[in-house]
């Protein structure tokens, strides 16, 4: 697998793209701008001696001294940078040509373009010219034709030059760009590293470590804070699961030294077959206790996969109810206590889960009922789903235990026995199916009566 490429890398060859563009473009910008300078100032050289030209040419008749002709254009290119000048009549007859380069070899633009004149550039011998070809009107309806020339070789080279110069300034300033580039980024990847230098240290003993929001760049504040958040996850989450197996060895702890007192008892001296019978009874107990307990637990960890129920069809919370009443009644004539069942609704999810979750409730709730007292289950369909209330008098739960109710092995009163209590997974339990199947669980508590809250979604699996 090709591995990526650096973050550093790919922004310093960002920047010095975006560098290399900017001196292009800046480059070909005063290039054009230089040479466009060279155009205007010789045209404008051009157009002056043009003008003078045309002045003298109005003035001009046909019995002047040829001699007198050729020195008064002398004097006009005199003071500028080396023009050539040319002229010829209508007939085609050279009336003026100074030294240097054939204008005459200059080819004419069309009748339009010399009226207007035209400028154009042209070569000869290896020499470069700019070059202005007008018509010019003379007195008694004369014309001539009027060829002005400057050299730019200088310019040209010039030019060059500047363009060689321009050029290797900007692949210098593209490669400096890239080096600082390279540095600035290296130095702005420092919050970075040292981020990275503390994700390294975390370690399953070294969980309280956070970052400062306040001492990393605005950008890294959100990663600052979500990793802050799973280290506050993980940390939590590391002290159920410790506590969890402090639980769990506590409470195995607790059947399996009952189970080795009584064998230990029971191996101390010779008994009847009836002795030896009631002691197998007795850790037949202890093993209940042992697989009921087991099996919670491995229902737990199934449950922590927050996976959908294995089995859903429509199911009749009234007549779950009802069956569970029956097979309670027993226990909760015998404590004098009365079962009211209100309402009915039906709901998509797993029979049987549903029904221990609704046992589960239930016997808590005859367990902490007072004598001649009531307990209540109201089934009710609400705009969201199913609502199902189990509420009891008796003794309220404390504030400070309302939020840990729902926790494995929590008790409200640690002094209780345990052997009549159970093993405190009941509550936990019904919480992992309540929420497997999408819905909430709440409790509130106060001096006349406790309620258990359950809101299933009435379509979630359907």
């Amino acid at each position: 697998m090709k591995h990526p490429v650096s973050l550093t890398l790919r922004l310093t060859l960002l920047f010095s793209a975006v560098a290399t563009v900017v001196f292009l473009v800046f480059g070909w910008v005063i290039e054009r701008s230089l040479d466009e300078h060279f155009v205007q100032q010789d045209t404008k050289e051009l157009k002056v001696i043009a003008q003078v030209v045309e002045r003298s040419l109005s003035t001009l008749q046909p019995h002047h001294d040829l001699t007198r002709i050729k020195q008064r254009f002398d004097d006009i290119l005199v003071g500028h940078h080396g023009p050539l000048l040319y002229i010829r009549s209508a007939s085609g007859k050279s009336l003026y040509s100074s030294s240097g380069a054939d204008l005459s070899l200059v080819p004419l633009p069309t009748h339009n373009q010399l009226l207007k004149g035209k400028i154009q550039q042209w070569s000869n011998n290896k020499k470069h010219y700019r070059v202005l070809t007008q018509k010019v009107s003379g007195k008694s309806n004369t014309s001539y034709t009027v060829v002005i020339a400057i050299t730019i070789d200088f310019h040209l080279h010039f030019l060059k030059n500047f363009r060689h110069t321009l050029w290797l300034m900007i692949i210098f300033g593209i490669i400096i760009m890239g080096l600082m580039s390279w540095f600035a980024v290296r130095k702005g990847h420092r919050p970075l590293h040292r981020i990275v230098e503390k994700i390294s240290q975390t370690s399953a003993n070294e969980l309280n470590i956070r970052l400062d929001p306040a001492t990393v760049p605005t950008e890294l504040t959100e990663l600052a804070l979500s990793f802050n958040d799973l280290l506050q996850r993980m940390e939590e989450a590391f002290a159920r699961l410790s506590n969890f197996s402090d639980d769990i060895a506590h409470e195995l702890r607790t059947p399996i030294t009952n189970l080795m007192t009584q064998t230990q008892v029971a191996l101390s001296q010779s008994r009847n077959a009836n002795e030896y019978q009631e002691i197998l009874y007795s850790n037949m107990e202890e093993y209940e206790r042992m697989a009921q307990m087991i099996g919670d637990m491995l229902f737990l960890a199934k449950a922590d996969n927050a996976q959908p129920p294995p089995n859903t069809e429509t199911v009749d919370l009234k007549s779950e109810l009802h069956n569970l009443l029956d097979y309670y009644g027993a226990w909760a004539e015998e404590s004098h206590i009365s079962l009211i069942q209100k309402g009915e609704a039906h709901v998509q999810g797993d029979r049987l889960m549903l029904r221990r979750a609704l046992s589960n409730l239930l016997s808590n709730a005859i367990r902490h009922t007072p004598e001649n007292c009531s307990v209540t289950i109201k089934l009710s369909h609400t705009e969201s789903g199913v609502l199902i209330v189990f509420e009891n008098p008796g003794v309220p739960i404390p504030k400070e235990h309302i939020s840990k109710i729902f926790d494995r092995f929590y008790r409200t009163d640690p002094s209780r026995q345990r052997s009549g209590e159970g093993a405190g997974l009941g509550l936990a339990i019904v919480k992992s199916i309540v929420e497997t199947h999408g819905g909430t669980i709440a409790v509130t508590s106060d001096e006349i009566s406790t309620r258990f809250s359950i809101s299933l979604p009435g379509k979630s699996y359907l």
